[in-house]
């Protein structure tokens, strides 16, 4: 009998075990990483902007955008400091993450490319992207714009990010025409 009381213990058990790794599971948003998103450079670029956008309270995968930048590649804004000066940052992609991550999450962020110009050279890539930023993907108007220049390599299998410089547009310095639509 107490072998019999024992079991069903050891039952119970792992099936109470199982059903609250399962609910762990359901809660937590586990990314996978579409290594096809990588193949063209368009698939790229509009991977890039899909993986910082989603509403408010929306994780991100940032899996998927680690895999999109070559080791030791950078992300730079630039734009005045407090004094007028202008600036850049230079940022890892996890040090993007760690700055940028919770609030793109708290806050909603679209990025949406209105805008590209490309110029290639052999296996090397510079691709200027007009962007509009919204909170939600349902807004009208965006609450900022500018210009994302990236740089990109293609190895032969796939195309790697280098680097992200960008500015953002100003009431001295708009968007012009030919970057626009």
């Amino acid at each position: 009998m107490k072998k019999l009381l024992v079991f069903l213990l050891i039952i119970v058990l792992s099936v109470n075990i199982q059903a609250q790794e399962k609910s762990i599971k359901e809660n937590e948003v586990e990314f996978e990483i579409d290594s096809t998103s990588v193949l063209t450079l368009d698939s790229t670029i509009k991977t890039l902007y899909a993986v910082i956008s989603g509403e408010k309270g929306v994780k991100r995968n940032w899996k998927q955008f680690k895999f999109l930048f070559k080791p030791d590649a950078k992300l730079i804004p630039s734009g005045k400091d407090k004094a007028g000066n202008y600036r850049v940052r230079y940022m890892s992609p996890n040090n993007y993450i760690e700055g940028s991550g919770k609030w793109l999450v708290e806050n909603g962020f679209f990025e949406k490319e209105i805008h590209r110009k490309i110029d290639t050279f052999g296996n090397i890539t510079q691709v200027f992207s007009t962007y509009e930023s919204f909170h939600s993907e349902s807004d009208d108007t965006p609450f900022m714009r500018g210009i994302n220049s990236i740089q990109l390599l293609n190895d032969g299998k796939r195309w790697w990010v280098i680097n992200i410089y960008w500015a953002q547009e100003t009431k001295d310095h708009p968007i012009p025409k030919k970057y626009l639509h």
